[in-house]
Formats: structure tokens, sequence, C-alpha cells
């Protein structure tokens, strides 16, 4: 089963496509949207590094507007070095499952596998899982991942229909943004950045980027034909912005998506805090 953004499910297996695009592959993905549009093909594909830094131990810069939700300065991602981890109930535990980047990932041979670290006790990681339920959580061994740690992450404000990216206690960049309707909600807790996927036509239902989370619709069990993954991308319709428009993912205008990938640069882990706080509708 490929995943792609909720609206994010993938219809089909990626296939090659021509030189133009050498290296990418063509996936079909459910349009994240208030009716059920037709999918369409994105690419995914190589972005900017986005730094990635151990923590600074000087502080936050003079004049920073502190995050009010008190979510973590900085992160510890865990990259698997295989495409498939074994996670635990506990350090030493029970085998609770096994998570596979191809159930998880659009384009397995091309996206690393990624965790959100919640906590490290000994040669154990206690890990966010990007699978259903939200929220949950396992243990892997440490051995089996490489991490690393980051400053950059993305809160979300449902009930102010607003995104705002934060580089340690710095705002980098903020908008407002487009939620899910109000019987297919955006859910909220935290989550990561799985995927980023990148669309050939601008124009079309992700506009010109999306990224895939690893949070799921909590009403939806599958979308189009494949899992109803919560995503953050741009869109065709900008008068949705402001307004309970999605079936659950996040938009953003294009313009912001595109600076958000170009210029600014997640990586691939980066936790997204979503407020539980309901948005309403205005």
């Amino acid at each position: 089963m490929r995943h792609g953004v909720h609206g994010g499910a993938a219809r089909a297996a990626a296939r090659a496509i021509a030189a133009a695009a050498a290296g990418a592959l063509v996936l079909v993905l459910a349009g994240c949207s208030g009716g059920g549009e037709e999918p369409t093909e994105i690419i995914a594909s190589g972005t900017p590094v986005p730094e990635v830094s151990a923590p600074d131990p000087s502080g936050s810069p003079d004049g920073a507007r502190v995050p009010s939700v008190g979510n973590p300065l900085t992160a510890m991602i865990a990259t698997a070095s295989s495409a498939s981890v074994d996670v635990y109930d506990a350090p030493d535990g029970a085998l609770q499952q096994t998570v596979d980047a191809e159930d998880v990932l659009t384009v397995p041979d091309q996206t690393p596998l990624t965790f959100l670290v919640d906590s490290q006790q000994g040669d154990w990681v206690k890990v966010h899982l990007p699978v259903r339920p939200n929220g949950m959580m396992g243990w892997i061994r440490a051995e089996d991942v490489d991490l690393i740690s980051t400053d950059m992450r993305v809160e979300i404000a449902l009930d102010r229909f607003e995104l705002t990216v934060f580089k340690g206690a710095e705002e980098v960049l903020t908008s407002a943004i487009g939620v899910g309707r109000a019987d297919r909600p955006t859910p909220g807790g935290t989550y990561y950045i799985r995927e980023l996927l990148q669309q050939p036509d601008p124009g079309g239902v992700y506009g010109p980027y999306a990224y895939g989370l690893s949070g799921y619709s909590p009403v939806l069990e599958s979308f189009n034909g494949g899992d109803a993954v919560i995503g953050i991308h741009g869109t065709n319709e900008p008068d949705s912005i402001g307004t309970l428009a999605s079936s659950g993912c996040i938009r953003l205008p294009n313009e912001v998506i595109s600076q958000l990938v170009t210029e600014v640069g997640l990586p691939l882990g980066a936790p997204v805090y979503i407020s539980d706080a309901d948005a309403v509708a205005t």
C-alpha cells in the first residue's frame, strides 16, 4: 500500500518518467479537497538541504518571539538505515510491529524512513510512528537509525487559521491557512514530516509542493482509494485560505509553500505541532 497526501493517499504505484525529470517518479495521488476531485500527478524530487544542527547553548536570539505554546525549541530525528524498522513496546521488550517504508511512503526507494524522537533510554529510542491510530509511539534500537538534531519546527493554530515555522525561538515564516471542514477536521496533536512531493503542474490541486505528515484523518479510513494521510500543501483555490475547506489537510497559498520549500527548508522528521483547539467557521 502506497501513501501520498490525504487528501493524500496514492492510488497507483510510482512509475519512472522521462529523462527530462531524471531520477524522479510520477505518482498519482488524491487531492486534499472539500469534495472528491480526481487525483493529480505529482513528482517526488530533491529539495535544498535544510540546516540541521545541535542545540545552540547560547540561547535565543535577542528580540526573538518565543513560541507561546511551549513546544521544545529543538527535536531529534531518527533516520532508518534500512527500509524497515522493528518497533518494540519497551526497551528489550516484545516486538510491537514492523514499520516498512513501502507501507508509509509514496516513493520508498527515493525517500528515507524517518521518525520524530520522543525520548532516548540507553541503546533504545522512543519515536512517534507514522501509523494509525494517531499518536502511536514505540521503541526502536538506536543502532537501527541515525540520530540528528534540528531546531526547525512547524506550529499550527487551527482556531486562528495560522501556520508558523520556527528556527529555535525565532519565527521565520507565518501564514494564514485553510483547514479541514467540520465533518472532516484536521486532527490536533504532535506529528512530523514524513515526505515531500513536488507537483509538475503548480496550478493543480496541491499547488507546487505537498508535505506528507505522519498523521491521518480522524474520520476517514481511506480517500480516493488510498489511506487518508494528512498533509501540508498549496492549493488552486486561494479563496479557501482562512476557511474550513479541506478534508483534513493544511492549505497554504502557493507562494508560501514555495517559500517554505525553496527558501526555509524543513528536514524530513521535523516536528509539526497542531493545536487541539478547533477551527471555527467565520
